[in-house]
């Protein structure tokens, strides 16, 4: 006869097998019906009817589109045809900012590595698509560039950022050879983007650092300082900040996984890996979402960087702050800031409805940022079409910040530096 300490020990664990069956079945029939819909949050119900006015001149464009990274080749691309429709209807008054992840698996490998000729076509399917745009270009880098987080990576960042330059010298690399940043670009009378590097705070091995690397920083805090110069000196502008790391998300890297997850968690790391770990598989999901991987919200690292980062942003009011990593498109409206993550430019994945976000939506395409002369910023989301470099119907869109916010106009010029942090010229 079994000890009664066995059968308690048994019962217990068969309970909370089947409770986690339970979840996890209603979880995938709520997945069923929202996966891949747009969901926006009940304050931006009716948003359809609310546009700009069609008389209201534009002053500049910004597009943010992440996670280029697997881009089709051949010519087809469905975001980089579109992206090439948004370019030459925005003309010369507009700005490009690629938001890292530029080039998977492992970002652009030495001339030997086997994986270096579909690297290259795929970072030259982006460049070709960007050649004759009359706007302005800026590249970030993201984990994915810096070989995944490997120590090795800064060799590979490097490399990136040199090929880039030599195949298309107008576009800007930023924050140059692998520096933390912040770096300033002026896109236009009243207009200020600052960019930084997230991935140097989660990366492992050599990271630049100090003058004789060339960067402005000389610790891991000085960054966080200069950005908070920046913004309060500059309060008179509108102000974009760009990094690749999100600050918000209801995806994979904010910690919300799908029920197959559970049951197939190493799909994961491989889409084909259908091996059912039931019960078992659910501690990946919980392992990321409490302690996670290193490109995860929740690692010490990662924690770290976005609580310093939000400790500034959540003092200035209005910045706008856009990523990509996460492959959807998802905007927050929260504490007076407006984040957004735009990293569906060559894939997609889960993301969760609900929470803080204001807007989410699994699908390919990026977000437009359009500013207007009498202040008003409005947010678009731009999807591809039936038809090559045709959006799809309008998802979402909604205005960021009205007329009666813009600060006063202070003539500047394009690319001018404002910030003893450095700036692009």
């Amino acid at each position: 006869m079994l000890p009664s300490s066995f059968l308690l020990l048994f019962y217990v664990a068969t309970a909370i097998t089947a409770l986690l069956a339970v979840w996890l079945l209603y979880r995938y029939y709520q997945e069923r019906r929202y996966r891949r819909q747009p969901h926006v949050a009940p304050s931006q119900r009716g948003w359809e009817a609310r546009q700009p006015a069609p008389d209201l001149p534009l002053r500049h464009r910004v597009a943010l589109v992440g996670d280029l990274g697997a881009v089709a080749t051949d010519g087809t691309d469905p975001v980089l045809n579109l992206l090439q429709s948004w370019m030459q209807q925005s003309g010369p008054a507009s700005t490009v900012v690629v938001l890292g992840d530029n080039v998977y698996p492992t970002g652009l490998p030495a001339p030997e590595h086997p994986g270096r000729a579909t690297a290259v076509r795929r970072l030259d399917a982006q460049l070709d698509a960007l050649r004759a745009y009359p706007g302005r270009v800026v590249f970030l880098s993201g984990n994915h560039d810096w070989n995944k987080g490997r120590p090795d990576g800064y060799a590979y960042l490097l490399r990136q950022e040199a090929y880039v330059q030599e195949h298309l010298p107008t576009a800007h690399y930023l924050p140059a050879q692998g520096c933390p940043g912040p770096i300033t670009v002026q896109l236009a009378d009243n207009l200020l983007l600052v960019v930084l590097n997230t991935q140097w705070w989660v990366q492992n091995g050599l990271r630049p650092l100090g003058k004789a690397a060339g960067c402005t920083a000389i610790d891991a805090k000085a960054p966080f300082q200069d950005l908070y110069r920046i913004l309060d000196q500059n309060r008179h502008q509108q102000i974009v900040v760009a990094g690749h790391h999100p600050l918000y998300s209801n995806a994979l890297h904010g910690g919300n996984f799908t029920a197959k997850q559970h049951v197939f968690p190493l799909t994961a790391v491989h889409k084909m890996a259908y091996v059912p770990l039931p019960v078992l598989g659910s501690f990946f999901p919980l392992y990321r979402k409490l302690v996670g991987a290193e490109e995860d919200m929740a690692h010490p690292k990662y924690r770290k960087m976005r609580r310093r980062l939000l400790r500034v942003l959540h003092q200035f009011p209005n910045v706008i702050y856009a990523a990509g990593h996460d492959h959807n498109l998802q905007y927050f409206h929260y504490r007076q800031g407006h984040y957004l993550v735009s990293g569906a430019g060559s894939k997609t994945a889960f993301v969760q409805p609900g929470g803080k976000a204001t807007f989410i939506h699994e699908h390919k395409g990026f977000f437009s940022l359009d500013f207007y002369q009498n202040g008003e910023v409005w947010l678009r989301t731009l999807e591809p079409g039936a038809a090559a470099g045709e959006p799809a119907p309008e998802v979402f869109r909604a205005r960021l910040l009205p007329a009666a916010t813009a600060p006063a106009v202070v003539r500047q010029p394009a690319w001018a530096g404002s910030a003893p942090a450095g700036s692009a010229e």
